[in-house]
């Protein structure tokens, strides 16, 4: 009874003053005018302050220390959005206790890293990015979304939407890869697999385009380092994801841990009020990732965290995550006049909105469904979901002489490689609501196979006794029992599988590293295995790319299967046995090196880009390494095969203000059916800023039966061919422009067209 009281209280709140009931109250903007004019200031405030979970909220309150203050915060409507509590019974009473407890009763936003999946894992957001299937992707969010809303929860801090350009940056394996034009149409599509078309719908989940910005640009890949890039590659590369994102309706955004031009992004005004409320017109609110308020202190910007307060709110981060500035020092610092007041309000009306958006003032409990949470949750449609997006997930890397798909009986075949009987690493990072073991292993997926003699043999250990599950990861260099065995099944085999790679937790957020290849002993594995018996197809476990030039120059079967969720072993299993055709195409470069990183397809020419003399020193170039990537972006094979012929632009001109089109020819000149990820790039060149060797403006997928032979056609205009330019404007410049178009970023086929206009 008290909260429905307390409910109604505040409709009664929300129903006040007779000039907004003539206006209408179905607007929100005026719902959210009628509550902002009932708050005392520290309550604005409230609303500006996250906490994490800190108590079992169905046990006893706390009665010392943070976790007391926090629980007294609550009850007295300080708190605006918590994160880190999940599960119908505890999201409930946290929600009672802000709705009954609090003057104003305004519902809490409950927030967690819903990152590639809640219970139910996708493969991680870099794997689904190689499938370039925008669907398949959003289906993935929705079935993240729904069921993470049966567990009370309403907010992701996702879609990672960071170009990542280095592979020794642990969190690329929580974006969509290096470049802009595809990572902002996967943004697109995560955005709107979370939010759905509804946002009020107890099925879907407010989104959080992170991190703003630049932090994929972190100098030596080395997790929260700073930052620094000029203006073009902002523009051009950095922030197209992020306008996508606040383009497709992204009901939030988080700032980012770094600096960048000696400011750090939670105290940024170009960024976050210039740029993202000014230039985009957003009206969703920007929280702070965790701590990384108070962290300005030790970036050397503010001289405490009341400073830190004050230029953040300044700056525009609405929103504090476990930093404690806000709810500690802003209501003073707007009294002192170091703040305006209007900052405070302006937050806060964003904050307010999402809430309305979400429904949470009509139902404070929308999210709090028992029953839903034990029937949605793990469902068999949700499994099928999953294993669809794993299956388009995976990359053929290499496949010389046919040795895949393997014959699915007959045959002795050795299963090689601890991982290959993980049921935890397939999961991945950033997995925080998965039960541990959940996944199908490799092992499993293959036994589901039973016309071939397989036999498993685990070699060496990956990882040894110290592990500590989720912090510390400690790589076996010294323990080679298992190798022998391994070898010695091999032998006496007619093809080995080796599943190599890393652990679920050697990559993510914190997990930087200097060396790109195999960790531990697993190279001295593949080497000797390979020297027993030639036939080896090698399966990739990991979340990143890797160097792995030897295995590239000797194993004739490669495949890429990423850390690929709770059905990853089906998955892999049915590619490795031809059930699924390999369709993936890689958004991210391979690199011969860690010495090459970063390393990207639509890098700039140099002034010296090429040999001039066969025994010329002087241009840009390795003395020991070639140039070009181990696999380029956008490379993929298939169990058939693909021809590209014919392209043809419509004319020769375009002139502003129209368009032409691209069309090329694709056929399938293999023995059976397949998906081909047909890909267009331009190059513009020249500019007023100089422009990349080539740049994806468009792709479509196509499916092809043998013999099959389709025309793709791609339109081009002067959007398609904008940029931003010396002016500081977005605008495509006349010029000559290239078209190129084929199977990945090192295509042949090329047309050339002009732009007419005014030169510059």
């Amino acid at each position: 009874m008290k909260i429905l009281i307390k409910i109604l209280a505040v409709g009664c709140l929300l129903l006040s003053g007779s000039a907004l009931i003539a206006q209408g109250m179905d607007d929100i903007s005026q719902k959210v005018e009628a509550l902002l004019s009932k708050m005392t200031l520290e309550e604005k405030v409230g609303q500006m302050n996250q906490y994490n979970g800190f108590w079992d909220a169905t046990g006893p309150a706390p009665e010392e220390g943070l976790a007391a203050l926090k629980y007294e915060h609550l009850r007295k409507g300080l708190v605006g959005s918590m994160l880190n509590v999940r599960g119908v019974e505890q999201v409930r009473e946290v929600q009672r206790i802000a709705v009954e407890e609090a003057r104003l009763g305004i519902p809490l936003i409950i927030g967690f890293d819903v990152i590639h999946g809640y219970k139910t894992i996708s493969p991680i957001p870099l794997a689904e990015a190689a499938s370039w299937d925008l669907q398949a992707i959003r289906r993935s969010a929705e079935i993240a979304a729904a069921e993470a809303s049966a567990a009370g929860i309403n907010w992701t801090f996702a879609p990672m939407v960071d170009i990542g350009r280095d592979a020794r940056w642990g969190r690329v394996m929580e974006g969509g890869g290096e470049d802009p034009f595809l990572g902002s149409r996967i943004a697109d599509a995560r955005v709107k697999g979370f939010q759905g078309e509804d946002l009020s719908s107890p099925a879907t989940i407010a989104a959080c385009a992170k991190h703003f910005a630049g932090y994929g640009f972190a100098e030596a890949g080395r997790d929260y380092n700073t930052v620094d890039f000029g203006t073009s590659t902002l523009r051009n590369v950095v922030l197209p994801p992020f306008k996508a994102a606040a383009d497709a309706g992204a009901a939030t955004f988080m700032n980012a841990f770094n600096i960048l031009n000696g400011i750090p992004a939670t105290g940024d005004a170009f960024l976050q009020r210039d740029i993202l409320k000014g230039e985009w017109g957003y009206t969703g609110f920007v929280v702070s990732d965790w701590g990384s308020l108070k962290e300005m202190v030790s970036h050397g910007y503010a001289e405490d965290v009341a400073h830190a307060a004050e230029l953040a709110a300044n700056a525009g981060s609405d929103m504090d995550m476990e930093s404690y500035g806000y709810v500690s020092h802003l209501a003073g610092l707007v009294r002192e006049g170091k703040v305006e007041e209007a900052h405070v309000d302006d937050a806060v009306r964003r904050i307010l909105r999402v809430k309305f958006e979400l429904g949470l003032f009509d139902d404070p409990y929308r999210y709090c469904d028992a029953e839903r949470e034990a029937t949605v949750i793990g469902s068999e449609e949700h499994l099928e979901g999953v294993l669809d997006m794993a299956r388009k997930s995976i990359v053929l890397l290499k496949n010389e002489g046919g040795l895949l798909p393997l014959p699915k009986d007959g045959k002795r075949i050795a299963l090689i490689g601890e991982l290959a009987a993980e049921k935890n690493s397939p999961l991945g990072s950033w997995r925080l609501a998965a039960d541990d073991n959940s996944a199908v292993s490799v092992l499993e997926g293959m036994q589901a196979y039973g016309g071939n003699d397989l036999v498993y043999e685990k070699g060496v250990k990956v990882i040894d006794g110290r592990q500590h599950f989720v912090f510390e990861t400690h790589i076996n260099t010294t323990d080679t029992a298992g190798m022998a065995a391994a070898v010695a099944a091999a032998k006496s085999a007619d093809i080995a599988v080796l599943v190599l790679g890393e652990p679920g937790f050697l990559s993510g957020e914190g997990r930087s590293r200097t060396d790109l290849g195999l960790p531990g002993l697993q190279q001295q594995l593949l080497e000797a295995v390979f020297a027993a018996n030639p036939n080896v197809v090698l399966v990739l476990n990991n979340g990143r790319p890797l160097a792995l030039p030897w295995a590239a120059d000797h194993i004739p079967a490669i495949l890429e299967g990423w850390q690929l969720g709770t059905q990853a072993g089906h998955a892999i299993a049915q590619a490795l046995y031809g059930d699924h055709n390999p369709s993936g195409k890689l958004p991210m470069t391979f690199p011969r090196s860690v010495g090459q990183v970063p390393i990207y397809y639509n890098h700039m020419r140099t002034g010296r880009p090429e040999m001039p003399t066969p025994d010329e020193v002087f241009w840009s170039h390795y003395i020991d390494e070639r140039n070009s990537p181990l696999f380029p972006f956008g490379h993929g094979l298939s169990y058939t095969t693909f021809e590209y012929s014919g392209l043809k632009l419509s004319s020769g001109q375009l002139k502003p203000g129209g368009y032409l089109t691209a069309t090329v020819e694709v056929s399938n000149t293999g023995g059976v059916a397949g998906r081909e990820v047909v890909q267009l790039y331009i190059h513009d060149h020249y500019a007023s800023v100089a422009r990349p060797v080539k740049e994806l403006k468009g792709f479509e997928l196509v499916y092809l039966e043998p013999g099959e032979k389709k025309t793709i056609t791609f339109k081009l205009d002067e959007a398609l061919l904008s940029f931003y330019t010396a002016r500081g404007v977005w605008a495509a410049e006349p010029g000559t422009f290239t078209v190129m178009a084929g199977g990945s970023s090192e295509t042949s086929l090329s047309a050339t067209f002009e732009l007419t206009g005014p030169k510059r």
